[in-house]
């Protein structure tokens, strides 16, 4: 592995800043949280969050502050990961997350409502989850833009998404064919630059190495310059990240490891 540049070790840091550290695999145990949560305090400083399935918000609180992490996020999913319809069922979901102590909430949008001509449920929901979160909870909206294809449908779920409450657009769930991709980032960057910029992006699904991290935080700091790319406003969600740079940070300087 070739020793990083000056450049990228400090964009390799920056982007370990950035990453909301997930497992949302079928067969997550509290053994893995516990692992997960110890690995989100690194040598290169903690990641932002860590994102698991809502059984394990407790467990992950727990371990966090156990371990001195009070400050790393613990951010949950609900609505996942088919985006259903429901709006009282995704609010009482919500709700109970933020209870056991989620920061964060990553809100499936009911995209396939919208494939069908139907916006409005996807206005309630973010807007119903919104108030559920006030005061409480940050609420990230995962849009499935690989399921949404078309650009102009990519477009009104961001603008519906703002309009309704949400504090980040998030590409994907991770669980689909088609995840983040360039276009449809660039397209929600788009329309959060419409709203001043004061909404965050959260790129997630098939983000798995540095380059990969670079092209993401490029595209926003082109769209809204340096001071914009922090965890108030940029997050990448990712499971094997991590590992990768950390392991180009640690290479020695001068030679390959």
């Amino acid at each position: 592995m070739k020793q990083m540049n000056e450049a990228d070790q400090q964009l390799a840091r920056q982007a370990i800043g950035l990453l909301d550290l997930t497992s949302l695999s079928g067969d997550d145990d509290a053994e893995r949280i516990i692992a997960l949560c110890q690995r989100a305090q690194t040598p290169f400083g903690p990641v932002a969050a860590v994102c698991v399935f809502p059984r394990f918000v407790a467990l992950a609180r727990r371990t966090l502050d156990s371990l001195g992490g009070q400050a790393i996020r613990v951010a949950t999913v609900v609505n996942f990961p088919h985006g259903g319809a429901n709006v009282a069922s995704v609010v009482a979901e919500t709700l109970e997350a933020i209870d056991a102590g989620a920061n964060e909430v990553d809100l499936v949008y009911p995209y396939r409502s919208l494939l069908m001509g139907d916006a409005q449920t996807g206005l309630s929901m973010v807007a119903a989850c919104r108030d559920t979160c006030a005061g409480r909870a940050r609420l990230k909206v995962i849009l499935e833009t690989g399921e949404l294809r078309d650009p102009q449908m990519i477009r009104q779920a961001s603008q519906d998404a703002i309009a309704a409450g949400a504090d980040f657009l998030k590409t994907s769930t991770g669980k689909v064919l088609v995840n983040a991709t360039e276009q449809a980032v660039r397209i929600m960057l788009e329309a959060i630059a419409e709203r001043g910029g004061l909404v965050g992006l959260k790129a997630a699904g098939g983000i798995r190495t540095f380059d990969d991290a670079r092209t993401y935080i490029e595209l926003a700091r082109s769209r809204f310059g340096t001071a914009w790319i922090n965890a108030d406003h940029m997050r990448l969600g990712a499971s094997g990240l991590l590992d990768e740079l950390l392991a180009q940070l640690e290479c020695p300087v001068g030679g390959e490891a």
